[in-house]
């Protein structure tokens, strides 16, 4: 069954917050669907958790229902065939459904920058990329093949040659896989990595500084809906833009309002200090990458992206051969709607800070006007 987290499933919110929102009855909000292509869910997306339980779509007069799909490829399905009108995909997908299958798909709202690790173990014998030669990397798979084969390379090793890259899964498996010697470093997204040390797991961490130049997680739509309702699209990265900023200037209160509207989230089995600590490592790094993307894009709209930055991710796709061809205008991967992401950013930004620093005595409040 398809897993669902529905943005507006639970208000828990206080009644100070609730009075800031339009009236808008039930029946006149616009009903938006985002697929969003992961295994789950969770605190490292306040650009989509945080929205609904704050009000910030509803405001827009937007109903928004966040799902989860099974990957990339399945959520520009469900795109393509209507069942879904925005999605949540890493830049990979993206371009490649652009170019080798000429999908008109547009970059609608950069989150993230590149924030892909190699690891390896702190005690690992492994002290520079050199000494992967003869060694087993495992990795999630094609999306950061290209970088990971880039990277090698650049630091005199044949990836085809030198190195043996395997998949080895999600996150739990991928642990498994380098405690058991089947590998000996991991090739992942950070907030997988913080998920590994959240485990118990030290590592010793490589990586490009060139990839927090390149666009990571966005949300994107075709342009058929750009062209029928840029106005909705507009509204929905406003609210995603207000959350954005609310997230970085408290991550202590997103936390709490996670767990008080999303409570399957919480990580279980350990006391609520623990799980705190687990909850700001994995979300303290999804906001240093969030922080990157705001300032690469001149840190003035949260949400921007350029065909400068997608020009470079398609050389590096292309010389990676992950695509057959690059679009010859790189503007085509982002919305063309002049001034959107000016416009998507006119909001009281004050407000929204001063809303977030005094989170910690509403959230407490939060809890007692849950209605689920």
């Amino acid at each position: 069954m398809r897993a669902t987290l529905r943005a507006r499933m639970r208000w828990c919110l206080p009644l100070a917050f609730l009075a800031t929102l339009p009236a808008h009855a039930e029946d006149q909000l616009k009903k938006v669907r985002i697929a969003f292509a992961g295994p789950a869910l969770s605190i490292a997306q306040p650009w989509l958790q945080m929205p609904g339980p704050l009000g910030y779509w509803r405001q827009e007069g937007l109903d928004v229902n966040v799902f989860v799909a099974r990957g990339s490829l399945q959520a520009i399905q469900l795109l393509i065939s209507g069942q879904a009108d925005v999605v949540q995909i890493n830049s990979w997908p993206l371009v490649q459904a652009a170019t080798n299958n000429g999908i008109l798909i547009r970059d609608l709202m950069l989150n993230t920058v590149i924030d892909w690790q190699l690891v390896v173990p702190q005690d690992s014998a492994i002290k520079t990329v050199r000494d992967f030669k003869g060694k087993t990397i495992g990795t999630a798979g094609l999306p950061g093949m290209a970088f990971l084969k880039s990277y090698l390379k650049a630091n005199g090793l044949d990836p085809d040659h030198d190195v043996q890259i395997v998949p080895t899964g999600a996150g739990a498996l991928a642990g498994q896989a380098l405690t058991n010697k089947k590998v000996q470093g991991l090739f992942y997204r950070g907030s997988v990595i913080a998920g590994l040390e959240n485990s118990g797991s030290v590592f010793r961490s490589f990586s490009d500084p060139e990839w927090h130049r390149l666009p990571g997680y966005s949300m994107a739509t075709l342009q058929s809906t750009i062209a029928r309702d840029p106005q909705m699209l507009e509204g929905l990265v406003r609210g995603a833009a207000k959350a954005s900023l609310f997230a970085t200037t408290n991550p202590d209160c997103v936390v709490q309002l996670q767990w008080a509207n999303y409570p399957a989230t919480k990580p279980a089995g350990i006391d609520d200090e623990t799980a705190a600590k687990w909850d700001r490592r994995t979300l303290d790094l999804t906001l240093a990458t969030m922080k990157m993307a705001f300032e690469l894009s001149g840190g003035a709209e949260w949400g921007k992206s350029t065909r400068e930055q997608f020009a470079r991710l398609q050389d590096i796709f292309l010389r990676g051969r992950l695509i057959a061809k690059k679009l010859v205008n790189p503007a085509d991967y982002t919305i063309g709607v002049p001034d959107f992401f000016q416009k998507a950013n006119r909001f009281d930004h004050d407000a929204i800070v001063a809303q977030a620093k005094t989170c910690d005595g509403k959230s407490q409040q939060a809890n007692t006007h849950s209605t689920n």
